[in-house]
């Protein structure tokens, strides 16, 4: 019988560099491939499945709302959309949303509603401030707004209008604002530059610059919100607010879903400028209120802070054990065990072999995300793998 990486090598354009194993079920922060092998998911989606897998409330939710209305369009009201819509402002602060399929759709709103401020109100300004080694996502102007050369080089000329300053120096940013920046644009928390955390001074600092100089901020939430940090939204940790939050990943639970935020100031679109055909769809709509639910109402947020006080202990216990871990990054379930030799990719693949899913988000620097819901024995599982694993190298 013909294997699926065998059928995938056939049809399927070659974009990612997958392990030759195909998984088919999961519980929880566990998953299980086609051969009955079972792995501990600290990947969960890239930081999507909140809930973890199989959880028994959002298959009810999503296969309720699937039996009444999938999908119907913007040209219409839907309760689901106004529902989480509300939800969600309430617990930001913000004032409007929108909702797109996913993270780089939400940060093409973002980009474009910052655009048309700029325009409106900063006679014509329209360039974004954004910050080495950044991610924002793969569609042209997002991979324009991207700090990483490699994901903006092989494709011609970017679409203008951004420019790059290191990730939390605030003098560098300070100095690169002029008459045509509009906005700048941040992750409170670098996720795929490999799991960065700033200054807890950083965005206070860029708050003040964004209000003096009459510029909005954007904060990229799409990887830190919706509870991975151990707050509801990353920003919550630095005592300051957004003009323009784009949420994605965790916010439908493993449905694809994404949001743009923003404050009445900020949210100049009109009927006309802008639009999507699934964005706010009523499954993802259904599916996401009751992620949001579980994560602020029903006890999800105090146990992934528990785990990560957990997580915190693990790591502490690891890099005592071993002289390969020299520390670690991050907050809350957003973590990156810092390694003192670029063996990252070795240490998770064999980590592989050994039933961990854990990601080499820089040569150095193994990125975990477990679901929000990972129990401590799943955590103790994970963690006997990377401290056997890291004996190998020893």
């Amino acid at each position: 019988m013909t294997s699926i990486p065998e059928r995938e090598a056939k049809v399927h354009m070659n974009m990612f560099r997958r392990p030759p194993m195909t998984l088919v079920k999961g519980q929880g922060a566990r998953v299980e491939d086609s051969e009955g092998k079972t792995y501990v998911d600290c990947v969960a989606g890239i930081a999507v499945d909140a809930l973890g897998h199989g959880h028994p409330g959002l298959a009810e939710v999503i296969a309720e709302q699937a039996r009444s209305l999938i999908h119907v369009s913007n040209l219409y009201y839907t309760e689901p959309q106004i529902n989480l819509a509300e939800m969600l402002v309430n617990a930001s602060g913000l004032d409007k949303i929108f909702f797109v399929n996913s993270g780089a759709e939400a940060n093409e709103g973002a980009i474009k509603l910052a655009r048309k401020w700029g325009i409106q109100n900063r006679d014509g300004a329209y360039t974004i401030l954004s910050t080495e080694n950044s991610f924002h996502g793969r569609t042209m102007t997002t991979v324009a707004a991207t700090g990483t050369p490699a994901y903006r080089e092989p494709f011609g000329p970017p679409t203008p209008g951004f420019d790059f300053v290191a990730y939390n120096d605030f003098e560098a940013l300070e100095e690169k604002v002029d008459a045509q920046t509009a906005a700048i644009l941040l992750e409170p928390i670098q996720g795929e530059g490999g799991v960065n955390v700033p200054d807890d001074s950083y965005l206070q600092k860029v708050r003040e610059l964004c209000d003096r100089e009459n510029i909005l901020l954007i904060l990229d939430e799409v990887q830190t919100g919706c509870g991975r940090t151990g707050k509801m939204f990353a920003f919550e940790h630095y005592g300051i607010k957004p003009d323009i939050m784009t949420l994605a990943k965790g916010l439908g639970g493993g449905v694809p879903i994404g949001a743009v935020l923003a404050n009445e100031k900020a949210a100049v679109f009109q009927p006309g400028d802008h639009g999507s055909t699934f964005g706010g769809n009523v499954l993802a709509c259904a599916a996401s209120a009751f992620v949001v639910d579980q994560i602020l109402n029903q006890g999800v947020l105090e146990t992934a802070n528990a785990r990560s006080e957990y997580m915190d202990k693990k790591i502490a216990e690891l890099e005592d054990r071993s002289d390969l871990v020299i520390g670690q990054r991050g907050k809350g379930l957003l973590r990156a065990i810092i390694l003192r030799d670029d063996i990252a990719a070795d240490v998770v693949g064999k980590g592989i072999s050994q039933g961990l899913l854990s990601n080499p988000v820089r040569p150095n620097a193994i990125r975990l995300m477990p679901p929000l819901t990972v129990t401590e024995e799943e955590l103790d599982d994970a963690f006997g793998i990377i401290e056997t694993v890291l004996q190998e190298f020893e």
